[in-house]
């Protein structure tokens, strides 16, 4: 996974203290977990989509991201807890993989990742 998608996973998934000790139910193509602090997210997959729906109970707000997935190319769409969109899509070639898109303010990006690291 490339670092403009870690991100964004990060900053979804940071909504919830502990998704460590997270109680989880469902099958491996969908399932609802809950946290001690009353945070849900629940994960729906389906063909070559993924799609994550969050909800932190602090602030009651919500957000989703939606993959798919297509030989090489994998799109994601995104809507932050305050209700920015944004969007990557990233290309996997033999020993690299590029990933560019928009962030939730606005701003493009991209980056390219090697064995080496990423630029």
């Amino acid at each position: 996974m490339n670092i403009p998608a870690k991100f964004f996973l990060i900053a979804a998934f940071s909504a919830l203290p502990s998704l460590v000790s997270a109680n989880c139910i469902g099958s491996g193509s969908f399932y609802t977990c809950n946290d001690a602090s009353g945070n849900s997210y629940t994960v729906q997959r389906y063909g070559n989509t993924t799609s994550v729906q969050g909800y932190n109970s602090q602030t009651g707000s919500t957000w989703s991201q939606d993959s798919h997935s297509y030989g090489n190319t994998t799109q994601t769409y995104g809507r932050s807890a305050t209700g920015d969109s944004w969007n990557s899509t990233t290309i996997r070639t033999p020993g690299m993989s590029n990933t560019f898109g928009m962030d939730a303010q606005g701003n493009s990006f991209s980056s390219t990742c090697t064995s080496s690291g990423c630029w």
